[in-house]
């Protein structure tokens, strides 16, 4: 056998094995034509608009938790400008309650009387047990139906006066 005759049975092989190669392209792709292929991209047209539903859900409801968030931030701000406030007129009140007693502490040592406090300090209660029906409010029963009570402190001043 020549070189001529042995390249042209190597081409032979070669190309009945692209032959073979073809033939189970086209069977492959006819598997995919037939109905494969329709019925992925139909699944990923379902799954994109469920998707897409699903997003625009989310966003809507972000958009509502955002603003009652902001809402509540905005009124935690208000609430800190108050308690700043409140916390500067009792730090006054204080200052004003320690230059009382230290002013009466000196008149009653010019006028030679005891320094010491008339006030006994308080004694220690034992802690509250609530029971289920008790309320977190002091005072209260409960009962909402008679709409809302006076606090304690308004109570006292209308117990005086009347």
């Amino acid at each position: 056998m020549t070189f001529a005759t042995v390249t042209n049975v190597a081409t032979m092989i070669l190309c009945i094995a692209v032959l073979i190669q073809a033939v189970r392209l086209m069977r492959a792709l006819d598997t995919v034509k037939g109905g494969a292929l329709t019925d992925v991209v139909r699944a990923l047209e379902i799954s994109t608009g469920e998707a897409r539903n699903v997003l625009n859900k989310l966003s809507d409801l972000l958009r509502g938790d955002v603003a009652v968030t902001a809402r509540t931030l905005n009124e935690g701000k208000s609430m800190i400008e108050e308690l700043t406030v409140m916390t500067g007129i009792a730090n006054a009140i204080a200052e004003r309650i320690v230059e009382a007693a230290g002013s009466s502490n000196r008149t009653n040592a010019v006028a030679g009387q005891a320094t010491t406090p008339s006030i006994a300090p308080r004694k220690r209660r034992a802690p509250r047990v609530q029971t289920e029906a008790a309320s977190a409010f002091p005072g209260d029963d409960g009962d909402r139906s008679a709409g809302p009570r006076p606090t304690p402190h308004v109570r006292a001043a209308s117990a005086a006066a009347g």
